[in-house]
């Protein structure tokens, strides 16, 4: 039997974000992405970032937190979450800032292999959390049009469209991008 759990991510966490990160761009996004431009990711700049939001976080409620399972005979690293107080990459274009009292996810990820075992659902509610721990009072978070796996397991816990859309420009194509929300 497989137990899974979540705890801050450490330092040495970074390389195996990075690489949950890739696979699950690669595998979840390969219709929603450039082929290029996830072909393109370099593993080692991703994983310094990672070592960077690890260890020197913007502020105290910047957090990475990672999702382990834990079966017989080892422990995996299957998904982790970003998140912290809204900034501007959290705005829609020409919005204005939201508020000292939001929270947004830069990522919420899980990798395929190890999906619908709960741990998106563990990450999800270990982040709001410590959201409501740091007087937060919403949560938003952006995610592809094309994503309807993402899209739908956040509205199944209660996160809505808030009307906001944007589209980012990934190798010169537009990715249409659409905003949740949900009052903590």
């Amino acid at each position: 039997m497989a137990l899974g759990y979540v705890r801050p991510a450490r330092p040495e966490d970074a390389a195996e974000i990075a690489r949950i990160q890739l696979e699950t761009w690669r595998t979840a996004y390969r219709r929603v992405l450039p082929k290029r431009a996830l072909d393109r990711l370099d593993e080692a700049w991703i994983t310094r970032q990672w070592t960077e939001a690890i260890q020197a976080p913007p502020s105290p409620r910047h957090r990475v937190l990672v999702a382990v399972e834990q079966g017989d005979q080892a422990q995996h690293l299957v998904g982790f979450a970003a998140s912290g107080p809204a900034d501007e990459q959290a705005l829609a274009p020409d919005e204005p800032a939201l508020g000292a009292d939001v929270a947004a996810f830069t990522e919420l990820l899980v990798e395929p292999r190890w999906g619908r075992r709960g741990h998106g659902s563990r990450l999800l509610a270990a982040s709001v959390d410590l959201w409501r721990e740091d007087g937060l009072a919403r949560g938003v978070a952006w995610v592809y049009a094309g994503d309807a796996a993402t899209r739908k397991f956040l509205e199944s816990t209660g996160w809505q469209p808030d009307g906001a859309a944007r589209a980012l420009d990934v190798d010169d194509q537009l990715i249409d991008q659409l905003r949740l929300h949900t009052d903590l």
